[in-house]
């Protein structure tokens, strides 16, 4: 896995929800065009674990969180920017989301759950706050940020 052979595999999924609202009805299209137990997703989740098992996904780690930037805002990814993590049973720092955050949920050991959200997709919409928790296990979690917005904010 490369981070160009990465960052195409989710250009099919930014090209399929660019332009559209950043909303609760785009994480129902995205858990219905890609769902967890699909192809698309199964690859993308295991390039993750790839890339992280090669060093150049997750590289940085703070408060037992392993995180990074894997690609900055792009017109290949409508700019969409993309970050992942992994996380386990931890409550990570609290940040906005000037323009929304849609995060794809990837279950790595246990029944891990993102903000209480199970393999699949969630969005916040824009201009909403949260402290990032990954509960019962481990999990990646890939993060598309319109415009790469994000604002660390105090709890």
């Amino acid at each position: 896995m490369t981070p160009e052979i990465f960052q195409r595999l989710i250009a099919n999924v930014t090209s399929a929800i660019a332009g559209k609202p950043v909303d609760a009805q785009l994480a129902d299209f995205l858990n219905e065009r890609f769902p967890a137990d699909g192809a698309e997703f199964q690859t993308i989740a295991s390039a993750c674990r790839d890339a992280v098992a090669a060093g150049w996904m997750c590289k940085l780690e703070h408060g037992g969180i392993k995180y990074g930037r894997v690609i900055k805002p792009c017109p290949e990814l409508h700019g969409f920017s993309v970050d992942v993590v992994e996380m386990a049973d931890v409550v990570g720092p609290q940040h906005a989301h000037p323009n929304g955050e849609i995060d794809m949920i990837m279950p790595l050991e246990g029944e891990a759950k993102f903000d209480g959200h199970g393999a699949g997709w969630f969005v916040y919409g824009p201009g909403s706050v949260h402290r990032p928790t990954v509960s019962d296990g481990r999990a990646h979690v890939l993060y598309l940020l319109p415009e790469g917005a994000i604002e660390f904010t105090r709890a």
